[in-house]
């Protein structure tokens, strides 16, 4: 019982480990920074000032109001003990000493609830922005499974009830459709899965970072690509100069992966896919493009926030959509920190590049 209640306690304080560091360490430290600067000026006139900052920062950097309010309560009595006469003992019948504390309790409350505010609001936002991708790969799931899943079942239903009027052509064609309608299924469950792991706690913490060789990166997903679509010939340029980037590779080599396949595809006619690495200033620029039809202007803007409907492209694959690949693809990148963008090629076709920060170990 006890502990139980020694437990609701702590929660309701919101008690923690690092905020008791974070207040030790602020307080030892503003301490001994008067009491140095007490030994060239014995007035004091600073101490008063340093320990109000003191309790500010406490407040701003630790959670809830308990650790501000009893750093406000440390500190008059640490002036009170160290700096005022008789020093290093306590004297409570000095002038105007309730209205120091009820200024530090009030600087202290105040600040709490001003942080505490901003941080509730931060988190809001953060959720919102959760809901509203959450929201936009549901509708694209909902569609672009649907398309398929319903191939599937009905060239598994052919197969089935075949009585001998398919011929072996017809059947090894469709058993060809079903392996590539479930490839694309695949894709579409590895891309939620990433979705979903990076849906665990803030940006930087749901990314496994480390600091890559972008070329590297660039072969690994060329490679992966191959045993998918052997036949499928790409062209790739990367500079002289190696590009470090920190990145979590498997989720950029996914991108990349993605990207490329769109383009084989979508890009109908397309007789060229290009992988371009290129630095742009202090940045890493990923580019595929390729020589086909290209994106239709109406859906050019809106390409990376929402699924694209099969009537929207007039010369890509009918039965696959755009729209849960580049969703999946701008979520890692935004969290990357970098941006993409798409756009037609002058001399037709498609490209989708995308940028990420490189690090300071470029050579």
């Amino acid at each position: 019982m006890q502990t139980g209640n020694l437990r609701r306690l702590v929660q309701r304080l919101h008690l923690s480990r690092r905020d008791t560091a974070v207040t030790a360490g602020i307080l030892l430290g503003v301490s001994l920074l008067c009491l140095a600067l007490w030994q060239m000026d014995p007035q004091g006139h600073y101490v008063a000032e340093l320990y109000l900052l003191a309790v500010f920062l406490i407040s701003r950097f630790t959670t809830g109001f308990f650790y501000g309010i009893a750093a406000s309560c440390l500190c008059v009595l640490a002036v009170n003990y160290f700096f005022t006469f008789p020093y290093f003992a306590f004297n409570f019948t000095i002038s105007g000493y309730p209205l120091t504390i009820l200024c530090m309790l009030a600087v202290s409350v105040a600040t709490s609830a001003m942080t505490t505010q901003i941080k509730r609001q931060s988190s809001l936002r953060v959720e919102a922005e959760r809901e509203k991708t959450r929201s936009n790969l549901l509708r694209a799931v909902s569609h672009d499974l649907r398309t398929p899943l319903t191939s599937i079942l009905g060239a598994s239903s052919a197969l089935a009830d075949d009585d001998g009027r398919l011929t072996e052509p017809e059947r090894q064609q469709l058993a060809r459709e079903i392996g590539e309608d479930a490839q694309w299924l695949i894709r579409m469950v590895e891309n939620l899965l990433s979705v979903t792991r990076m849906d665990d706690g803030t940006s930087e913490a749901r990314l496994q970072k480390q600091v890559e060789v972008a070329e590297e990166v660039v072969s690994a997903a060329v490679d992966r690509l191959h045993k998918r679509f052997p036949q499928q010939d790409v062209t790739v340029s990367v500079p002289n100069e190696l590009l470090m980037v920190a990145m979590d590779a498997m989720l950029i080599e996914q991108v990349l992966i993605n990207l490329l396949e769109n383009a084989i595809l979508h890009g109908k006619n397309a007789a060229h896919i290009g992988l371009i690495l290129e630095r742009r200033g202090d940045l890493a620029v990923f580019r595929v493009e390729d020589d086909g039809c290209g994106i239709e202007p109406a859906i050019l803007g809106r390409l990376f926030e929402q699924s694209i409907s099969h009537d929207d492209q007039e010369c890509s694959d009918s039965r696959r959509s755009l729209g849960i690949g580049l969703s999946v693809c701008n979520t890692i990148i935004l969290a990357h920190g970098g941006r993409m963008a798409a756009y037609n090629r002058p001399k037709g076709g498609a490209a989708v590049e995308f940028t990420l920060p490189l690090e300071d170990e470029t050579v």
